[in-house]
C-alpha cells in the first residue's frame, strides 16, 4: 500500500466518522425511550444500511444537481428531527396518547432517512472525486453502525437514571439537532 492509499483510507475514516457522529447523536436521543437492545441492534443496522444506499444514491446521480440537492436534504433532515424530536416531547407529557413515531416500521425509515440525508450529498461529491467509492460506502456504513449502537446504548443508560424525564431530554436533543442543522 503507497503512502497515497494510506492517506485516502484516513482520510475516509475521518469522513465516515464526521458522517456517523449525527448518527450517534439522534441516536443518543432516541435510546433514552424504552428501546430493546434487539431492536437497537437492528436500528444501528439499518442506519448502517442507508449509510450506504444514500451516498451510493448520491454518486449515481454526479455532478449536475448537486448543489440544488444538498440543500433540499438539508432542509428536510432538519425538518424530520425537529419534527421526531418534539412528538417526544409532547408524548413525555401526555402519558395517554400513543407515540407517532417510534423506531419501527415507518418511524424507523423516516430515522434512517433523516439521519443519512447529508451522506446523500456528501456521495454527490464523491462521485465527482474519483474516490474508491466500496472502500467510501463500506467505511461509511460500518461507522455509522458502531456509532449508532454507542448513542442508543448510552441513551439506554441516561433513561435508567433519569426515568420519565429522559424522554423530555431526548426530544430536546433531537430538536436542537435539528434546530442545528436548518440554522447552523
Amino acid at each position: 500500500m503507497s503512502v497515497y492509499q494510506v492517506g485516502e483510507i484516513v482520510s475516509l475514516m475521518f469522513m465516515a466518522i464526521a458522517l456517523g457522529m449525527d448518527a450517534f447523536s439522534v441516536s443518543l436521543g432516541m435510546g433514552m425511550q424504552q428501546v430493546r437492545l434487539k431492536r437497537i441492534a437492528l436500528i444501528g443496522l439499518i442506519i448502517g444500511l442507508f449509510h450506504i444506499i444514500m451516498p451510493f444514491i448520491g454518486i449515481l446521480l454526479g455532478q449536475a444537481i448537486s448543489t440544488q440537492i444538498g440543500q433540499f436534504t438539508t432542509l428536510v433532515g432538519g425538518l424530520l428531527l425537529v419534527g421526531i424530536g418534539a412528538q417526544m416531547v409532547f408524548s413525555a407529557f401526555n402519558h395517554d396518547t400513543k407515540k407517532i413515531v417510534q423506531p419501527v416500521g415507518i418511524g424507523l425509515l423516516f430515522f434512517a432517512i433523516s439521519v443519512s440525508l447529508d451522506s446523500f450529498s456528501v456521495g454527490l461529491s464523491l462521485g465527482m472525486s474519483g474516490v474508491k467509492t466500496m472502500i467510501a460506502l463500506m467505511l461509511f456504513g460500518i461507522v455509522s453502525t458502531v456509532l449508532t449502537w454507542a448513542g442508543m446504548i448510552l441513551g439506554k443508560k441516561v433513561h435508567g437514571l433519569l426515568g420519565v424525564y429522559s424522554e423530555i431530554l431526548g426530544g430536546s436533543i433531537l430538536c436542537g439537532f435539528g434546530l442545528n442543522i436548518l440554522f447552523g
